[in-house]
């Protein structure tokens, strides 16, 4: 548990919840102190599926929409994103219609300035500071500037605040698209789809019979489905390194993540290849990108017969695997 501070709040008299009526949790993920919060009370906001499951699995009421009334208090876990936490605090702000709201963070979740701006938008009831992070509570926040709005891109992509490339197209992706294959066929999947700037250029092949959106972000998938129109398409919310499909597909295609909040997980890139094998044909192709540094190549070679590598920049490399060996969960 990497944070504790809701705990000693709590325990400290220092947060003294309603006696009675729901109290919404948003964001938290498995690494959140939410315990200390009384269970029958709490409902869980989560746009994450791996997150959403493991709430789920422990016996919380979780849903993936953030409601709009009806709280008597609300506890905000401080995502990476500015944009977001401002979003969600004003989503919390709404829904206990001006009543208690708690936002926890970490120190690098940018909880110094979250309070500053607090401090000129609510009335501030306390912080705590502890465990490299901080704790801040208030009631009554006068802030409509932070209501999540609509970011528009170039070529009319909408995303929205805190989803992966929100503000700009991703560099790996762009290069993925600049020199993707021509001859894509058949069933496809776009493994970690996000809001759905490669599977339009996917779409873009007339070999592509169908083509599916596989993504653990709600909002995320929620803008693609805004931004692709195509009788061929389905939308996925699920986890791409767990999800199993109805059919394989003869081609996947790929800009796997590699971090979590800030931290560095080369490993997810790694368990993306090894679902892209499971769920492909015996004689299907994956092809993604990725960032020079990553050490993908061993990994593709244990789980595909043919590795190929097919250019990319200085930053970037896109490789492919032919012909997967057989391989279960």
């Amino acid at each position: 548990m990497l944070q504790t501070r809701l705990s000693i709040a709590l325990e400290e008299g220092l947060i003294t919840l309603p006696d009675d009526g729901g109290i919404l949790v948003i964001g938290p993920t498995p690494d959140h102190d939410i315990f200390a919060l009384p269970k029958d009370r709490v409902t869980i906001y989560s746009h994450f599926y791996p997150d959403v499951q493991f709430w789920i699995a422990r016996g919380y009421e979780v849903v993936s929409d953030l409601p709009d009334a009806g709280f008597a208090a609300a506890l905000v876990c401080a995502p990476r994103s500015k944009a977001l936490a401002q979003a969600w605090l004003h989503a919390a702000n709404r829904a206990t219609d001006g009543g208690l709201v708690i936002l926890d963070g970490q120190k690098t979740d940018g909880m110094d300035s979250h309070l500053k701006a607090l401090k000129k938008r609510a009335n501030l009831l306390g912080n705590l500071s502890k465990a490299h992070g901080k704790i801040v509570w208030f009631q009554g926040l006068d802030a409509p500037e932070w209501e999540a709005q609509d970011i528009t891109l170039p070529d009319g992509f909408i995303t929205r605040p805190g989803v992966f490339s929100a503000e700009k197209i991703d560099k790996g992706s762009e290069v993925l698209a600049a020199v993707m294959p021509d001859a894509i066929n058949g069933r496809v999947a776009d493994l970690g789809a996000g809001w759905g700037y490669l599977s339009r250029h996917i779409l873009s092949r007339e070999g592509v019979e169908t083509l599916e959106l596989i993504e653990a972000d709600k909002v995320a998938l929620d803008c693609a489905r805004r931004n692709i129109d195509d009788p061929r398409v389905r939308f996925l919310w699920d986890d791409a390194t767990a999800f199993t499909p109805d059919q394989p597909y003869d081609v996947v295609i790929s800009n796997p993540p590699f971090h979590t909040s800030r931290a560095g997980r080369p490993e997810l890139g790694q368990a993306f290849i090894q679902s892209a094998a499971r769920i492909l044909k015996p004689s299907g192709r994956f092809v993604m990108v990725a960032n020079r540094h990553l050490p993908y190549e061993d990994t593709l070679a244990k789980y595909f017969r043919v590795v190929e590598d097919l250019g990319g920049t200085p930053g970037f490399k896109l490789l492919a695997g032919l012909k997967p060996h057989r391989v279960t969960r």
